[in-house]
């Protein structure tokens, strides 16, 4: 090695630095990452687990699974509110589905809306709520007579489709495609959800021996020509198309995405496919996921990459680096098949190996700027722990929280930071208080803050969520404050506050500074006035704003809090911020 000319000698140590600097930044966990799970209850698979359930036990049965998941760092719950043209919620479109109360038709007795519940205890715990529909399915059989008197079937039989001993909407009919719009958009209004999320579901999967009678609609309403296959993708992706626009038009902050078959095409069949030999979701569902990437249709996919890093035919890693390369800019979630680790089928034994789920979600962080999280099928599987699984997730992992993705297409104002952050030291813990902030030019509020907490032995950085001390959502009636009981006894902190909207956008911070003193009281200076060059903030219609207060992830358990005030100070010390240390945060938070 001495011998090496000095160029080659520079060429050497420069990758030893780089692969230093990359193993460096393995270790440290990803601020932002989607991390959810899909809560499925058609045929009861994971809620409720029977339909003889009584109201209370429903909600006692989803407060411990969402408690279970809260525990394995989940940020995002995909609850299936629509299985079958059915509802989980009050409607006056659709009937009451016999996986809620086992009967099609029949309300909860007594009497609740399950899913103002089921929002409530997602946001509460700092999970998103995906509403996911089922657009096209009916029924799980054709035996009609056990339809609700108000299922659509019985007013508009001519919508449907007998195919493989299900009933299924037709999607060439126009009078369709606006009715399953009415029923996603009904919701949209009336319910506090963050999103509107589809499956792999659109036209059925093939069957030996079956064929969709769909001729007629076909004759008819197919001005353009095209040839079946095509027209069938058409009248999905105009499905897609209008109900995108409609859902921002109602509510902007509502994401739309969809869950499509982890394979588009195979190379064998499109250049611009993926290097697997499987079934394609473009030929068999008339399903075009990239097609809806290109035109921007939803705001995030999700593909069902249900197989390990070692099937031949289609390898986990050949579709998540397929995927990453052509999300076009929407954000990629991908989808997990926890449930493959309880089979024993012998085409893919990778699953018997315990190290299989961490190593993908490894692997998906590889791609830090196309892969923004992963969703698990389904809670039931995630609970069960099978092989130790989610054991070794939480414990490295998602050992630390995650904040959820911004989507900037959405939403790229930040809030305004919160005011008037006041420390004052007890000798049993540290009580954090501030009041919110004003409007940011957008209308938006905060919806909910992180604060940060370093030693004095520490450089403030607002990407390492290990420094993330607690995310607190506001209360009705209740002052914003937080009661940090870990700090110790004598030493001096550092805490940074940031304030965040309903899409996530980071504001940002105010800080204050304590000594370890046993009793003082710090104040923050005043967030710095708004420049007058910016747009004054105008308030946003009534339907664009929550009616309830929003997601709030909440990295750790609750800690039991005190119920007397702290005493009072014998000192009184007042800090500013630093404008040096405060301008670093500032840069690297970026934002107003």
């Amino acid at each position: 090695m001495f011998g090496l000319p000095a160029a080659r000698r520079f060429l050497f140590f420069l990758i030893l630095s780089i692969n230093w600097l990359a193993a460096r930044a393995a270790d440290v966990p990803p601020k932002r990452e989607l991390r959810g799970v899909w809560i499925a209850t058609v045929e009861n698979i994971d809620w409720p687990s029977s339909r003889a359930l009584t109201p209370e036990q429903q909600r006692r049965e989803y407060r411990r699974m969402l408690d279970d998941h809260q525990r394995s760092g989940i940020n995002a719950v995909f609850v299936q509110v629509r299985p079958a043209s059915d509802a989980f919620y009050q409607s006056n479109l659709e009937p009451w589905s016999k996986w809620l109360t086992g009967q099609q038709g029949k309300a909860p007795t007594p009497f609740y809306d399950p899913l103002p519940f089921l929002i409530e205890e997602a946001h509460r715990r700092g999970m998103e709520f995906h509403a996911w529909f089922n657009p096209y399915r009916a029924t799980m059989d054709t035996v009609t007579r056990r339809l609700a008197p108000n299922h659509p079937y019985r007013k508009h039989p001519e919508w449907f489709l007998r195919y493989s001993g299900k009933l299924l909407y037709n999607p060439g009919l126009p009078e369709v495609r606006n009715y399953i719009s009415e029923v996603i958009l009904d919701v949209v209004r009336r319910y506090d959800i963050d999103g509107v999320h589809f499956d792999d579901y659109f036209y059925p999967y093939p069957e030996s021996g079956q064929v969709i009678r769909d001729e007629d609609a076909f004759a008819r309403f197919n001005p353009d020509g095209l040839k079946l296959a095509d027209w069938r993708r058409q009248n999905v992706n105009t499905l897609i198309r209008d109900l995108h626009d409609s859902i921002q038009h109602t509510k902007r902050w509502v994401k739309f995405g969809i869950s499509p078959f982890g394979v588009w095409r195979n190379q064998t069949s499109d250049p611009n496919g993926s290097a697997t030999k499987a079934f394609q979701g473009y030929d068999g569902l008339y399903a075009d996921a990239l097609e809806w990437l290109r035109q921007g249709w939803v705001d995030y996919v999700l593909p069902q990459l249900y197989w390990s890093t070692g099937f031949k035919v289609a390898q986990y890693p050949v579709l998540v680096e397929w995927w990453a390369r052509n999300s076009n800019g929407r954000h990629l979630y991908i989808g997990h098949g926890a449930y493959r680790m309880s089979e024993s089928t012998k085409s893919d034994t990778v699953w018997r190996n315990p190290r299989e789920l961490p190593r993908q979600v490894r692997l998906n962080r590889t791609f830090p700027t196309e892969v923004g999280g992963s969703v698990f099928f389904s809670s039931k599987s995630l609970m069960a722990n099978v092989l130790n699984t989610t054991d070794s997730l939480r414990q490295h992992e998602f050992r630390y929280p995650a904040l959820v993705p911004t989507m900037p297409w959405l939403d790229a104002v930040p809030p305004r930071p919160a005011q008037n952050l006041t420390a004052a030291t007890g000798p049993a813990a540290t009580t954090l208080s501030w009041q919110p902030g004003p409007a940011a030019a957008d209308g938006d509020q905060a919806a909910y803050y992180a604060l940060y907490r370093f030693a004095d032995d520490q450089t403030p950085t607002p990407d390492d969520p290990r420094n993330l001390l607690a995310l607190i959502r506001p209360q009705s009636g209740r002052p914003l404050t937080f009661l940090d009981t870990t700090a110790r006894a004598g030493q001096g902190y550092s805490y940074y506050l940031t304030a965040f909207d309903r899409l996530h956008n980071e504001s940002r911070p105010i800080s204050v500074r304590t000594t370890g003193r046993a009793a003082e009281v710090v104040v923050a200076q005043a967030a710095p006035p708004t420049p007058s060059a910016e747009p004054v903030a105008t308030p946003a219609p009534a339907t664009t704003q929550p009616t309830v207060p929003p997601v709030r992830p909440t990295p750790r358990p609750a800690t039991p809090r005190p119920t007397t005030t702290v005493s009072t100070p014998t000192k009184v010390k007042v800090k500013t911020k630093s404008k040096r240390r405060g301008g670093f945060f500032r840069r690297l938070f970026g934002g107003r």
